[in-house]
């Protein structure tokens, strides 16, 4: 069983944010492989089902993102799902909208919700996808939790979609392939 995780914070007033593109990753893969994000534990909104014909977890913490670890770890310890199975897909500053980068372990880089993880797991060996959302101009709180406007509303909306693929890829393929394949990628 692979456990997917989007990164985000619950509310009305976070949605579509930047801060929030895991929770859409989530919504998306949802809607896709018909998997029902109706239930409640774990601190969070989650499904199963099947993707690439594996059983899969998505879940949604909603525990806000600095505490996101908190979530991820209760799944984890119930299902007893490898850290190797374990894809959180998240916001990241230092990479610009249209380019996602993958990685099979690394440091938190300073994303408050990927330190949660690392620190509640005791280990930094999981899978990540993150997505470029910018850097901010001027205060850095007020651009994670603002909202993408004109180009890059159309263009964040494109880099789901290869996200999805991304997804999809690590679960049939392995995360290497799914390095090789989307690393390098730009969408403009």
């Amino acid at each position: 069983m692979f456990l997917v995780v989007g990164l985000g914070n619950p509310g009305k007033e976070y949605e579509k944010t930047r801060h929030n593109v895991g929770f859409n990753v989530i919504d998306l893969l949802s809607n896709k492989y018909n998997i029902n994000l109706n239930r409640k534990k774990f601190r969070g909104e989650y499904g199963n089902g099947i993707l690439e014909g594996e059983k899969v977890l998505l879940l949604k913490p909603q525990t806000y993102m600095n505490l996101s670890g908190e979530s991820v770890n209760e799944a984890v310890n119930f299902y007893k799902i490898p850290n190797n199975k374990i894809i959180i897909i998240y916001d990241d500053i230092s990479l610009d909208i249209g380019k996602i980068r993958i990685r099979p372990k690394g440091s938190a880089g300073g994303h408050n919700g990927i330190k949660s993880i690392i620190s509640n797991l005791s280990s930094d060996q999981f899978i990540r996808i993150k997505v470029g959302v910018g850097g901010p101009n001027g205060d850095l709180v007020s651009h994670v939790l603002g909202r993408f406007q004109n180009k890059d509303k159309e263009n964040i909306e494109k880099v789901f979609e290869v996200v999805l693929n991304a997804v999809e890829t690590i679960i049939k393929h392995g995360v290497s392939e799914a390095m090789n394949r989307f690393n390098g990628v730009y969408i403009d």
